[in-house]
């Protein structure tokens, strides 16, 4: 089912110089489905995924981590914010928004995890 990618993922994202960090996880919130959508996370978050989903990021180098005992993924977009803060012409310098835009973003999500 095509829905948001944040219907169940949860972002928090920033920067590192040039670089944007991007947090992304399951929250343990009692669904019946936690150990199903954490394994879908892992599996999914794919650095060809994460180019998919911001498109901004297809030319970039893309790192990520699993982090599958906090149930989630670190992202690193290589190179997002050019030369970092200061020198970024991009609406969003700090990467502050960049988890919030990727949770708005429509993915097809299996009707079992919604």
């Amino acid at each position: 089912m095509i829905a948001p990618f944040g219907t169940f993922v949860h972002a928090r994202s920033g920067d590192k110089g040039g670089d944007a960090n991007l947090g992304l996880w399951v929250r343990h919130d009692g669904s019946p489905s936690y150990d199903a959508r954490v394994a879908w996370l892992l599996a999914t978050v794919t650095p060809d995924f994460v180019r998919g989903l911001l498109p901004e990021t297809r030319d970039l180098e893309v790192e990520v981590h699993a982090l599958p005992n906090l149930a989630g993924v670190n992202v690193v977009v290589h190179g997002l914010l050019g030369r970092g803060v200061a020198a970024s012409t991009r609406f969003d310098p700090q990467a502050k928004a960049l988890g919030e835009w990727a949770r708005s973003r429509h993915v097809d999500i299996p009707e079992v995890l919604l």
